[in-house]
């Protein structure tokens, strides 16, 4: 095995320190082993429920009126996150736009939309309106408000309700950490957070933000109170196979009202070509419980040997997952740039490619992304990104499988060591 990883450029040495903390981890991987066994389970008790069968692989053209595979995957989708209804489109081109479709679709003109959880996700600035952009939510005269996080990476619960007035229609809480260094929220934590904002003004809508949250637990925020939850297709619940797509899933009101925004007022959910994408949704669909273990794997793997080598890691080497990022901050812009090589180093795509920082739309700074991926910028594969700025945290996630994500964080691991970033 050791003489395998030397051909992809693994040295003994690093392989061995690798080797030593993979062994120490044996007991945490089989809790994620049960958590994707009883979710595999989940997803196949919805698709058996709704008799999923050759015919829904079909694909449909034009208006994609009555096309029985979307509106059984659909139906597939709202079973496994137990919502009223479920939105699962290959028109919805990624997370931000799921999201962007979510908050236009159930907001108007004098509501307010409250961040609980301090400032979401970079590319959601503009489409809220804190950086200036066309056609933004504060264009069409929505507000906006957040609240910071406590020291300790909580929420601020008085802060929250003195926040929550009569203008508060849509509360928006980010699960995953985004390009943060806090923690990422359990499901336990949303769900008394939404238990909190209804008692103070029950009409409110919570959405969660559920991008790379999807299957790490066994409970969703659907579950615990959610009136939306959005992701996207290439993270978790495309399980590597969805060449695009997101979903929201939530009451039958909220996702109606999403879906206006989708298409158009009056057309809403009923078209929408599938365009012979319905496979790989269904397909990835089934297998996203057990692709995403290998990722939590993988996380895991990474936060314990760079904990070790005295880094600051998010979450800490023994803390429970509730995402399937791993923040690394490496402190210098040369020990992001390593890493991001070291992942890109160890792709089946464009292994070959050097990863570069560069000025991408959306963000405040220079990011630097490494990802050779079978679909482009598909998260759930291997991928390690972030902001050229202090303190240099890099955002690991992903691996179709626990082995490959393992390969990768080797890798990162060989660039730091070969540049005389890190002894081992």
């Amino acid at each position: 095995m050791k003489e395998m990883y030397a051909q992809l450029g693994i040295s003994s040495e690093v392989y061995d320190f690798g080797h030593k903390i993979e062994e120490s981890l044996k007991e945490r991987f089989e809790k994620f082993d049960k958590t994707a066994e009883y979710n595999q389970m989940k997803v196949l008790l919805a698709m058996q429920k709704n008799k999923v069968s050759a015919e829904c692989f079909g694909s449909s053209s034009g208006y994609g009126y009555d096309d029985i595979g979307r509106e059984t995957l659909e139906k597939v989708y709202a079973d496994t996150f137990h919502t009223e209804a479920c939105l699962v489109r290959p028109q919805i081109t990624c997370g931000t736009h799921a999201l962007a479709i979510a908050l236009f679709g159930n907001l108007r003109p004098g509501d307010e939309l409250l961040a609980p959880a301090g400032k979401p996700y970079d590319t959601l600035e503009e489409v809220i309106g804190i950086r200036p952009s066309k056609g933004s939510l504060a264009e069409y005269g929505v507000t906006y408000r957040q609240v910071e996080l406590l020291e300790d990476g909580t929420f601020d619960y008085d802060s929250i309700c003195k926040a929550i007035n009569e203008k508060t229609r849509l509360v928006e809480i980010q699960r995953s950490k985004g390009y943060q260094t806090r923690p990422s929220f359990s499901v336990k934590q949303i769900g008394e957070l939404i238990a909190f904002v209804k008692s103070i003004k029950p009409d409110v809508i919570c959405m969660v933000d559920n991008c790379y949250g999807e299957f790490v637990d066994t409970i969703e925020p659907s579950d615990v109170g959610a009136d939306m939850i959005v992701g996207s297709l290439i993270k978790n619940p495309g399980g590597g196979l969805a060449p695009i797509g997101g979903y929201i899933a939530g009451t039958k009101e909220c996702v109606e009202n999403a879906s206006y925004r989708m298409t158009c007022p009056g057309l809403g959910s009923e078209v929408g070509a599938t365009l012979g994408v319905n496979r790989s949704f269904f397909q990835g669909f089934f297998l996203a419980p057990i692709v995403t273990k290998g990722a939590l794997k993988g996380a895991v793997f990474a936060a314990n040997i760079y904990e070790k080598l005295g880094f600051s890691v998010i979450p800490d080497s023994t803390e429970e997952r509730q995402d399937i990022i791993q923040a690394v901050s490496l402190g210098t812009p040369e020990g992001l740039i390593a890493f991001c090589k070291g992942i890109q180093a160890a792709a089946p795509v464009d292994s070959y490619v050097d990863p570069e920082p560069w000025d991408m739309p959306g963000y405040d700074s220079q990011v630097i992304m490494a990802a050779g991926a079978f679909v482009q910028g598909s998260s759930i594969e291997l991928s390690a990104d972030g902001p050229m700025k202090p303190p240099y945290a890099v955002y690991f996630q992903g691996g179709l499988t626990w082995e490959h994500a393992k390969l990768g964080v080797l890798m990162s691991l060989q660039k730091l060591v070969d540049k005389k970033l890190v002894t081992l």
